[in-house]
């Protein structure tokens, strides 16, 4: 029995360090570098394998080929960044909404060169405890968390930080419409861009009628343009579920699900 070992990927919450990851060229010399190495050796062993163990070699020499493949389209795509003009931040503080348009912009960036097709942008995730001033939206420092384990004394606050997050989810909305792709269509058009969170009540802690947005189609997978209420105990995950169907991952169940959200496929 082959044990599996699964690990959360690490997220990167300063905008440089993610440019550099994501259109940085050291990191893809060095890859060249490893690969290079190893095709090298592969080849060199295949030479003293016996017509018997060369087919068997050949599963593996395949693996690393597509490796190789991979890193030249990598490649490609740095010397393809030109068209998307994004400059690599500094260290400068950043105000809130800059600090998430900027690394929505590096998001952005990286689906529209094809660098990646499936992409996560934490606003707050809860071990982020610190306080924000939110741009002249209060005069001191607030715990976004705090405030919603205190909703009696801050719900006003609360309306105004999630009034403040929505500009920002505007902003990337529209950025994304006005990214043109093939046939006429927007990155946004080919893109499923889901914005919401896993708890309904930041107090409580329960995760029952979640507001969710979905905005992009995958090009042509889902219908938008509606507001749909799901039947009471719907999990969450059955959302997950219609957009990994929506991308032509032939999955029947992810989780808990129970099933796709029927209504929401086109």
């Amino acid at each position: 029995m082959r044990d599996v070992t699964s690990y959360v990927a690490p997220s990167i919450r300063d905008p440089r360090k993610a440019y550099q990851r994501l259109f940085g060229t050291e990191e893809i010399r060095a890859f060249r570098n490893i690969t290079d190495l190893v095709m090298g050796d592969a080849r060199s062993l295949q030479k003293q394998l016996s017509h018997h163990d060369r087919s068997k070699f050949a599963e593996y020499f395949d693996s690393i080929r597509t490796i190789e493949e991979q890193m030249n389209k990598r490649e490609r795509l740095k010397v393809d960044l030109s068209q998307v003009s994004l400059e690599e931040p500094s260290d400068a503080y950043l105000p809130r909404g800059d600090y998430i348009r900027l690394m929505g912009d590096l998001m952005i960036a990286a689906l529209q060169t094809g660098l990646t097709n499936v992409a996560t942008l934490m606003i707050g995730p809860e071990r982020w405890d610190t306080p924000y001033l939110y741009e002249s939206l209060f005069d001191k420092p607030m715990s976004h968390h705090q405030m919603s384990h205190h909703q009696h004394q801050h719900l006003n606050d609360l309306m105004r930080v999630d009034c403040f997050h929505m500009e920002q989810f505007a902003y990337l909305v529209k950025k994304m419409d006005g990214i043109k792709e093939f046939e006429g269509t927007s990155l946004l058009d080919n893109t499923i861009f889901t914005y919401g969170s896993g708890l309904g009540d930041g107090a409580t802690h329960q995760y029952t009628d979640l507001p969710i947005i979905v905005a992009g189609s995958g090009g042509g997978q889902l219908q938008t343009g509606r507001h749909l209420h799901c039947s009471k105990g719907t999990p969450l995950s059955n959302l997950w579920l219609t957009h990994s169907q929506a991308m032509g991952v032939p999955s029947e169940h992810f989780a808990d699900s129970t099933g796709p959200v029927e209504a929401l496929v086109a």
